[in-house]
């Protein structure tokens, strides 16, 4: 399944982001970059879709994308040096 959700990093004095989605209160994670944030914002997702799974709740209907055989319109950060 494909997921579509709006990820907010926001960076810490310390270093690095905390990631969370506004349209997944539940989903909250951290990276010392945007890289690992990103992955440990699968991670999460993973985990809260399998918790969501086990109350029995519904993930929000415009997350999910339907399997698709076309183009898949992807937004992401990149840096170029």
């Amino acid at each position: 399944m494909l997921y579509k959700l709006p990820l907010l990093f926001s960076p810490q004095p310390e270093g690095g982001y905390t990631v969370t989605s506004p349209v997944l209160p539940g989903l909250v994670t951290e990276g010392e970059t945007v890289e690992e944030g990103l992955a440990n914002a699968r991670d999460a997702l993973a985990a809260l879709i399998d918790a969501y799974q086990q109350l029995g709740r519904p993930l929000p209907a415009n997350i999910q994308l339907p399997q698709a055989d076309g183009p898949l319109w992807v937004e992401t950060v990149v840096s170029a040096p």
